[in-house]
């Protein structure tokens, strides 16, 4: 077996000091714009699959439509939005803010899915028992969601841990996230080994939450599909 050389050592030492080092501001965003998108997602999701009102479909457009557009485009609308219209200094909090608009997509996507899927019969039935609309939502419409809004929380986390162009746009001078960092030192010939091993994490964490949720979707598929027969 071959000796590991002291250089790929001191690169792979140096490049875990620097994950832990960066884990509190690099990564911090993360669990603050997780639950922005999963809370804003499951309320939109379901007023606009369960009701009917004027304009529904410019609502349901304007959510999707920071992940629709171009990553420079969503970067530099979020900056103005911040700076001139709202007079917000970028921060952390614009980091937060900026990566929920985008997030909230995909547990919007996977809420109307699954409650097209299933239909209203289960509430309505729930309904004509007695049960209040906090009863039914607890008992009946959260359960059935669950999975649906966990495939879109690890979605949401994979898409805003990698995210760089709208973090350029909407982060403060003294903020330095994981991907930025890579992109600040991709071309320093000194820096190349640690941006490797660093880059080579960052693929591997992208991409256990975005299998993890590609198999809940598959399983409760298939669940469903089964249970129809």
């Amino acid at each position: 077996m071959r000796r590991l050389q002291p250089l790929s050592v001191a690169c792979a030492i140096t490049a875990t000091a620097l994950v832990l080092r960066l884990g509190g501001i690099g990564i911090a965003w993360l669990p603050g714009a997780a639950a922005i998108a999963l809370l804003l997602g499951i309320l939109a999701g379901l007023a606009l699959r369960r009701t009917r009102f004027f304009g529904r479909n410019v609502v349901s457009l304007l959510i999707i439509l920071p992940i629709a557009l171009p990553g420079i485009v969503t970067g530099i609308a979020l900056n103005n939005a911040f700076r001139t219209m709202l007079g917000v200094e970028l921060g952390f909090l614009t980091i937060v803010i900026a990566h929920a608009t985008f997030c909230i997509v995909t547990v919007f996507n996977n809420v109307q899915a699954r409650l097209q899927r299933l239909g209203p019969s289960l509430e309505q039935a729930s309904a004509d028992l007695g049960a209040g609309p906090l009863t039914t939502f607890r008992l009946v419409t959260f359960p059935m969601l669950r999975s649906a809004l966990l495939a879109g929380a690890l979605l949401a986390f994979g898409l805003s841990f990698d995210e760089i162009v709208v973090t350029t746009f909407t982060a403060g001078p003294q903020e330095q996230t994981l991907p930025i960092w890579i992109f600040q030192n991709l071309f320093r010939p000194n820096q190349a080994p640690v941006v490797n091993v660093v880059a080579a994490v960052l693929v591997l964490v992208s991409a256990i939450p975005i299998y993890l949720a590609q198999r809940l979707s598959g399983g409760v598929v298939a669940g469903t599909a089964g249970g129809g027969h």
